[in-house]
């Protein structure tokens, strides 16, 4: 699954209602299976008796069970994205805790509303050959949070919401990977964590 010559892109992308059900019950389907079993236990074959349709209907539109698995990614990371220019909206002009917290609680978002797809999915991102459109979402979330620290007159914003985003990825990580699933308590935990970090910041 680490080679960068894996597909990861589907053959074609559908037009039609009925090809747009199609490829939408194959997503439906490995997202299921991811959230009982995890990644290993995904193969196409299996998919495709989930989804009601044949193999070589699958075939047409995901070539790998890589490009079903990279399009899931994708969903789950334009969803992320999309609650972070919500919660950057909603927060804007109420503090810079109070927007950090917002963008925070954003991040976790799709891990309430799936815990075990978004865990699998997240596993799985790790090992799959970069996406441009996934390296692209990332790079506009961490602008938005380069946005809210450059509004409240934080120093080199840039370099600080890499150290954020960072935290915060690597305390996510470490918790969901260690079974843990309070996400109220990783809210929270990640939270005081950065505005510890921000406290310490020099001054512009």
């Amino acid at each position: 699954m680490t080679s960068s010559t894996v597909p990861i892109h589907p053959r074609k992308t559908p037009r039609q209602s009925r090809s747009r059900a199609t490829c939408e019950a194959i997503l439906q389907a490995a997202a299921r299976i991811l959230e009982r079993g995890g990644g290993e236990s995904l193969t196409t074959n299996l998919v495709a008796e989930l989804a009601g349709v044949s193999i070589g209907s699958l075939y047409q539109y995901y070539p790998t069970k890589e490009a079903i698995l990279a399009e899931l990614i994708r969903q789950m990371r334009h969803e992320m994205h999309d609650d972070m220019v919500t919660a950057e909206r909603q927060s804007a002009g109420q503090g810079l805790e109070q927007e950090v917290d917002a963008l925070i609680s954003a991040t976790l978002r799709h891990h309430l509303r799936n815990p075990n797809l978004a865990k699998a999915l997240e596993h799985i991102e790790d090992q799959l050959p970069m996406d441009a459109e996934i390296a692209q979402l990332k790079q506009n979330m961490a602008k938005l949070v380069v946005g809210a620290l450059a509004r409240y007159g934080i120093n080199d914003p840039e370099a600080t919401a890499f150290d954020l985003v960072a935290i915060g990825h690597g305390m996510s990580h470490a918790a969901i990977a260690a079974g843990q699933k309070d996400f109220d308590d990783l809210h929270r935990r990640i939270r005081r964590a950065v505005l510890g970090y921000l406290r310490q910041a020099p001054d512009s």
